[in-house]
């Protein structure tokens, strides 16, 4: 039974548990027993006899003739059984590394056959072992020639969850003092193929929080939980210690499934002792319990982060608003965030009470001019903020997109604001207005802040400010962070060309891990009156890994923006100072033709140039350090922002 279904939770969100078995040729007894009795979702068996090697089967002579010792027919499960609820695990003693050419041979044959039997079978996944050393070259070349023939089976990479801190007694018995980089050195052998995930064994000792934090951003797929990593309540029962509760907290949001592994350590006869006569509880099923314990006390979702589920690491391409006319569904989406507007009406305000003092508030009317004025959400901010302030406002709200100027006209009728209100048709840089604004309101602003032609198009409407005017926003800057985002990397790498390499996509980040704090990029101000006003832009930047994280992986920048929208006012989606619960803007991902391994101890060096045209504007991006990286988009050839 799933674990989502002893809560109250929606069966799309729900998580499954599995249990490592030994091998058994009996596989219905196997199903039945951690299944129907144990309450396990799947079980992670073996699918060959562990005594078996081909080399010994030859050497009798009888390899034409027998059949291989598999656990059990085909037929012995319906094809859905064997689906569900059987993950495959490829024999432990393989080694296709080893100094012992037998044994070599023998392990590729093995792991070869067996994987061809759970594609017989039809099975989703199978777990493949843990590489004997450091050195995995041939068992990375072996298991890549079985992908690139793999159809729907996924491959799981064992690895132990191993950090250690120079400290030998973190370290496994293979001298591995951390596992990310075995995972790393086998998946880049595979080719980063999006078939072959990890499988990471949870061990009793677990790394710092920032080493963890790592594989956030990795396609892990289960966590194989020891038994002998429980601790005893209170009351005898297994349950794990905080920091292992926080790591299977994070694994769940991250869809990674669960597999308890090992014999009972806990004596728990009493609770069986108390079961109806004559059936027998499962030795594990405290455990489980516990498991689906720890998923059911997990914050059900907010509401938005519900509906935005379906956008979780799903790729979009940037608006091209200056282009393309928005649609009504794009403007309902935009409307629906009340924070947003809210912090607009509070800056309307505060700019409005600076404008006009009290004592002038009768008698003085400000124009304010609302450029890019979409269905109204900013007329509309702007005259409550009026309301609020009592003060006297006269508007004109600037439109290009002809379909959302038949709803402004509309709007304004509704409301009565055929007096304060005057709409007008046209693109704001072309438009010659009959008298200087007082206040310049707009929402231009990308998920990267500039990205959607803001500086461009109020430098081409300051013209018709006066020159103390004020514009909302008055400034804006971009920042980013190198990210590990192997499914972004993996969808992107899954197009076949360069042109998707070198395109920024908005999206909502959630397998990611951030590898270290943003830093500012880009910044716009306005007003800017400059007669030397240029929005091209060049920044380096240097990211430097906390050292206690170990190597990671660079697929990519996140990207984030902040704006002033005035004075203490402001608006942005940048981790540390996010306006909460607004949901307008996603993050923005500037993708790495070739992911970049980076060591606590040599800085992420990295170039950004925003690119201007006569016609398109458009961004370029480099690494030079530790390892230079190919310039991404020169002259815009893949992505840009049409003018």
């Amino acid at each position: 039974m799933p674990l989502g279904e002893r809560g109250g939770w929606e069966s799309s969100e729900s998580m499954y548990c599995g249990v490592e078995t030994d091998f058994s040729d009996d596989v219905p007894s196997l199903l039945s027993f951690h299944i129907s009795t144990g309450g396990f979702d799947y079980v992670l068996a073996p699918l060959m006899n562990p005594s078996y090697r081909p080399s010994l089967v030859e050497a009798n002579g009888s390899s034409d003739t027998q059949a291989l010792p598999v656990s059990g027919s085909d037929l012995v499960l319906a094809p859905s059984q064997w689906s569900s609820h059987v993950v495959g695990k490829v024999s432990s003693w393989i080694d296709l590394d080893s100094e012992d050419e037998v044994l070599r041979m023998d392990s590729e044959t093995t792991l070869k056959q067996e994987i061809a039997w759970a594609t017989h079978l039809s099975l989703q996944a199978c777990l493949l072992p843990t590489p004997k050393g450091t050195s995995c070259a041939n068992y990375a070349r072996c298991v890549n020639q079985i992908l690139q023939g793999l159809g729907n089976l996924q491959l799981w990479l064992r690895v132990p969850l191993v950090k250690s801190d120079g400290d030998s007694m973190d370290a496994t018995s293979e001298g591995l003092n951390d596992s990310w980089e075995l995972w790393n050195l086998f998946r880049l052998l595979c080719e980063h193929d999006s078939k072959l995930s990890v499988a990471l064994d949870v061990m009793s000792n677990l790394p710092s929080e920032t080493s963890l934090g790592r594989w956030m951003g990795e396609s892990v797929r289960a966590a194989i939980i020891s038994t002998d990593s429980f601790l005893t309540n209170a009351r005898g029962y297994p349950c794990l210690s905080k920091r292992h509760q926080k790591l299977i907290a994070g694994f769940f949001d991250h869809a990674v499934q669960v597999v308890v592994s090992g014999k009972p350590v806990h004596n728990l006869q009493k609770a069986s002792d108390s079961n109806t006569e004559g059936t027998q509880k499962h030795p594990l099923r405290s455990y489980l319990d516990y498991v689906a314990y720890l998923f059911q006390k997990m914050e059900p979702l907010p509401e938005q982060e519900r509906i935005e589920l379906g956008y979780r690491d799903f790729l979009q391409a940037p608006l091209q608003p200056l282009m393309d006319n928005l649609e009504a569904q794009t403007y309902e989406t935009f409307e629906r965030d009340s924070i947003k507007y809210i912090q607009y009406q509070r800056a309307v305000a505060k700019a409005l009470v600076d404008r006009v003092p009290d004592d002038k508030a009768s008698e003085l009317t400000t124009v304010l001019m609302v450029v890019g004025a979409g269905r109204g959400p900013l007329v509309r901010a702007s005259l409550q903020a009026a309301e609020e302030t009592d003060r006297k406002l006269k508007v004109y709200a600037v439109e290009k997109n002809p379909n959302a100027v038949v709803t402004l006209h509309n709007l304004v009728k509704m409301e009565g604001w055929e007096g304060i209100v005057t709409i007008i048709s046209c693109d704001m840089r072309f438009w010659t207005a009959p008298e200087k604004a007082d206040i310049l309101v707009s929402e231009l602003l990308g998920s990267f802040g500039d990205n959607e032609l803001s500086p461009e198009c109020l430098d081409g409407a300051q013209r018709f400010l006066k020159p103390d005017g004020i514009s909302i926003p008055s400034s804006y800057t971009s920042f980013i962070q190198p990210v590990t985002a192997s499914k972004l990397y993996n969808d992107v790498k899954a197009h076949k060309d360069l042109a998707h390499f070198e395109t920024p996509y908005v999206v909502k980040l959630h397998s990611v891990a951030r590898l270290a704090p943003s830093q500012p990029v880009f910044t716009f101000a306005h007003p800017n009156f400059s007669t030397k006003a240029n929005n091209q832009r060049y920044k380096k930047l240097r990211f430097n890994l906390p050292s206690d994280a170990g190597s990671a992986l660079v697929h990519g920048f996140a990207g984030y923006f902040d704006s002033v929208l005035y004075k203490d006012v402001h608006l942005g989606i940048e981790p540390t100072t996010e306006t909460p619960n607004m949901f307008s803007w996603f993050p923005i991902f500037f993708p790495l033709r070739k992911p970049v391994e980076v060591h606590p101890n040599s800085p992420l060096e990295v170039h950004f140039w925003r690119c201007c045209g006569s016609k398109k504007v458009w961004y370029e991006w480099s690494v030079s350090s530790p390892t230079p990286s190919p310039m991404h988009n020169t002259n815009g050839r893949s992505y840009w922002v049409g003018l």
